[in-house]
């Protein structure tokens, strides 16, 4: 929740970067290669064993980063760049249908009610949020749905590749290395550095700062550390609070209008948190009870 919210803070800095001429890939770059750097500097001074890593687990983080990582940001802000923002926000949130659909199938996760409707309520939330029943998508630029999709499924591939790495490291190590090669892969691909070259102002540094710090670095560890506690679906359920939060910040900080029917999509996804974390306690819960019922059947 926590890194849905930081999340959802940054989009106002990123949109008066934005208006200022900065370019979606400029501020990606940025945003990856500072918080690589800052990231290395402090483990450096405060952590050097989250730098360990077996040699054939490169590989992995090449995948975890240089691809999925560097997909999931740049894909999220060129749809945004081509179609409304809302419809952006709607698009990448079907993450969760491929997590849990995926999860279910392929990682044994239990099925369960209470899991299923929680997954419809998140969705349905997004899409009252969002706005989805004021989009015309089939009107709407098709490149730019395109890469929606694309940032859906890069953000479940992240979310799904992350839990696994959780498996042998620490979740700063991961999210490390996944800064370190989305930084070295954005860098590889467009104009290396080019944004070192560009004078930018004293407001517009404390944008990108915010950007790389309280938008990006610790929602990024937090989310890997709540990957770690609650598993992947549960995790993408509750990142649906960031479309709930931007909204909610725009009508407080910046006076927008709620509809009803947004304010009920902000419900609808505050109960699947519920939901989930009910469920997750009945689960924990479950095996202490049965074990003393059969020691006072014993």
């Amino acid at each position: 929740m926590s890194a849905a919210v930081m999340w959802a803070s940054s989009g106002t800095a990123g949109k008066a970067l934005f208006q200022a001429g900065m370019t979606p890939f400029e501020l990606v770059q940025i945003r990856v290669t500072f918080s690589a750097v800052l990231l290395a500097i402090t483990l450096g001074l405060f952590g050097r064993k989250f730098f360990r890593i077996r040699p054939r687990d490169i590989a992995y983080f090449a995948l975890l980063g240089g691809v999925a990582m560097a997909l999931v940001q740049l894909s999220y802000f060129l749809a945004i760049s081509k179609i409304q923002v809302a419809a952006a926000i709607l698009l990448e949130y079907l993450a969760p249908v491929i997590v849990a659909v995926y999860s279910m199938c392929f990682w044994n996760e239990r099925v369960t009610t209470s899991k299923l409707f929680a997954l419809f309520l998140a969705i349905a939330g997004c899409y009252l949020v969002a706005g989805g029943y004021n989009l015309k998508l089939l009107h709407m630029n098709r490149l730019g749905i395109l890469w929606g999709f694309l940032a859906a499924i890069s953000f479940a591939s992240y979310t799904l590749l992350g839990e696994r790495g959780m498996h042998r490291y620490r979740p700063w190590t991961v999210i490390f290395y996944a800064f370190l090669f989305a930084s070295l892969s954005l860098n590889i691909i467009h104009k290396p550095f080019n944004y070192l070259q560009v004078s930018y102002n004293a407001g517009q540094w404390w944008c990108l700062l915010y950007i790389v710090t309280v938008g990006t670095i610790l929602p990024f560890g937090l989310y890997f550390i709540g990957v770690n506690y609650i598993r992947s679906t549960r995790t993408m359920i509750t990142a649906t609070l960031e479309p709930i939060s931007a909204a909610f910040m725009a009508f407080f900080l910046l006076g927008e209008v709620l509809e009803p029917l947004q304010i009920a999509g902000g419900l609808f996804v505050v109960a699947a948190i519920v939901l989930l974390q009910l469920q997750k306690e009945h689960d924990e819960m479950a095996p202490e009870l049965i074990r003393q019922k059969e020691h006072a059947e014993h």
